[in-house]
């Protein structure tokens, strides 16, 4: 009996000596998979590998630290996924526009797939490169220009909502957090180019979709996120998957009502907004069992619309009034520009930025410095890559670090401090700087970048026309570290408004 014991006891150790051996064979190769020409990085641990030395709460600073160690190209490995992180001007450009095909595909995203039933993630922002993401684009660009993008309709509508805002403000007699109205007032723009129509602020169905919104983007830039799509299998616990995709299935709900109400009311002869122009187009093609064109896409399309077109533009305004506060000469000369181009009484137009190089270039640094969207969204090589002397293979994940040429001391001459001079020549005209890259460049470039550059300026100058900014007295001087979630945003801080005409 004790020779039996003795015996299944052995057995037992020697298979789990023998599982562990194979366990750490495994895992060394496949660390060691991508040979001696891949780029260096940390030595990580078994099976976690880098994913414990890395901020999540604020990766930036980890990537600066390792770029110091190991170069404007280095690798880190999450389990057993293999990513690349470009740091630098030259090596952005190199990748995003020398080699931009190679790079134009996005990761699998596990817990994407689960949400669309076990396909592929449709709509652009995270679809793979391809047919159907070259098609989709393109109507998106072909849409927005047509509803009024560069167009002077789509001025009158962002300075009518910046002029609605403005009055919201005056409205707090005291001091207030601008965060919800500014959010209200972006969002409200895309709004009327998806659904047709703005929003009054109180709106129930309006304040459900940004709660939604807002909920989905701090779900989606956590660990678990993370930790979730690099162990594909822990996305079949259901309490899991629901914690972190939950607010998703509600959103896309939320959508497929609105897509709902349209297609009982929409005319094909008189196209109303996003919605209609892509019904129009389903239309087209029923027919044709190819095309790209389907409800997912109109859901996915939508809700990347709503992403790139709102939750980046308004966290730009939000750093800009925290900045026009903290620098109130800044705000004074932006004010006297203002006065002297267009006045206390004339709506601001896009033909005035020509004349006004001082407020472009406060824009313009206010997204350098504020450094919004710091690491783009996550790329994937298409094929194999080769890039300053590295060999990089197909379906590695790519990291490009924006901040890194955002904030590169070699480039910018006080690149940790709010600055508006680096878009100055000493005549005081603008300047263009070739690694100004806040909205990335090369074929992922944002699509809506062009109404962004719109909206910030219309917004910013009716702000700093109509009203002046100040720290309300009992309130402490507002942060300038910001707060890490996909984006970076300020922390909260009050504002006191006095109004100027």
């Amino acid at each position: 009996m004790a020779e039996s014991i003795s015996l299944l006891f052995s057995n037992i150790l020697l298979l789990g000596v023998t599982f562990i051996v194979c366990f750490f064979l495994f895992d060394f190769m496949k660390s060691r998979k991508n040979g001696s020409h891949f780029p260096p990085g940390p030595r990580g641990l078994p099976l976690l590998g880098n994913i414990l030395q890395v901020d999540f709460r604020n990766p930036t600073v980890t990537y600066n630290q390792l770029r110091k160690q190991f170069g404007d190209i280095f690798s880190l490995q999450y389990f057993w996924s293999k990513t690349v992180v470009l740091n630098g001007f030259e090596v952005n450009k190199e990748a995003l526009i020398n080699r931009s095909e190679e790079v134009a595909d996005r990761p699998p995203i596990p817990t994407y797939e689960k949400l669309g039933n076990g396909k592929d993630k449709k709509g652009i922002l995270t679809a793979h490169y391809g047919s159907s993401w070259k098609e989709q684009r393109r109507f998106i660009l072909t849409t927005l220009r047509n509803f009024g993008m560069g167009k002077k309709s789509l001025e009158e509508r962002v300075t009518e909502e910046a002029k609605f805002l403005c009055s919201e403000f005056l409205s707090q007699k005291d001091q207030f957090d601008p965060t919800y109205f500014i959010n209200n007032a972006v969002s409200n723009v895309i709004c009327s180019i998806a659904f047709g129509d703005r929003f009054e602020y109180n709106d129930e169905k309006f304040l459900r979709l940004l709660h939604l919104f807002n909920e989905t983007l701090t779900n989606e830039s956590g660990l678990l996120f993370q930790i979730i799509n690099d162990i594909p299998i822990l996305i079949h616990i259901p309490w899991l998957f629901d914690r972190v995709m939950g607010t998703e299935y509600e959103l896309i709900a939320f959508l497929k009502e609105i897509v709902s109400e349209h297609q009982k009311t929409w005319d094909p002869n008189y196209t109303r907004d996003y919605i209609d122009a892509y019904l129009v187009e389903l239309e087209k093609v029923k027919e044709d069992g190819s095309s790209s064109f389907n409800v997912e896409n109109l859901l996915m399309t939508t809700y990347d619309l709503f992403s790139a077109g709102s939750e980046t533009t308004s966290t730009t305004l939000r750093w800009a009034l925290m900045f026009m506060i903290l620098y109130p000469d800044v705000q004074s000369k932006v004010q006297e520009e203002i006065d002297r181009e267009i006045g206390r009484e004339r709506r601001p137009t896009m033909g005035d930025v020509l004349q006004m190089p001082y407020t472009y270039a406060v824009i313009h640094e206010v997204q350098r410095y504020g450094d919004i969207l710091p690491l783009s969204l996550p790329h994937m090589t298409y094929r194999d890559m080769e890039i300053k002397g590295f060999v990089i293979p197909k379906g590695t994940n790519i990291i490009t670090n924006l901040s890194s040429v955002l904030k590169d001391p070699q480039i910018w001459e006080k690149p940790l401090q709010f600055y508006p001079k680096h878009f100055l020549d000493e005549n005081g005209k603008f300047v263009k700087r070739e690694a100004f890259i806040p909205f990335s460049i090369g074929r992922r470039a944002c699509v809506g970048e062009q109404l962004a550059r719109m909206e910030l300026f219309l917004f910013f100058t009716t702000f700093l026309q109509q009203l002046t900014f100040e720290i309300p007295n009992d309130q402490p001087r507002p942060r300038e570290d910001p707060y890490f979630a996909i984006t970076q945003s300020p922390h909260p801080y009050n504002i006191r408004v006095v109004a100027r005409v």
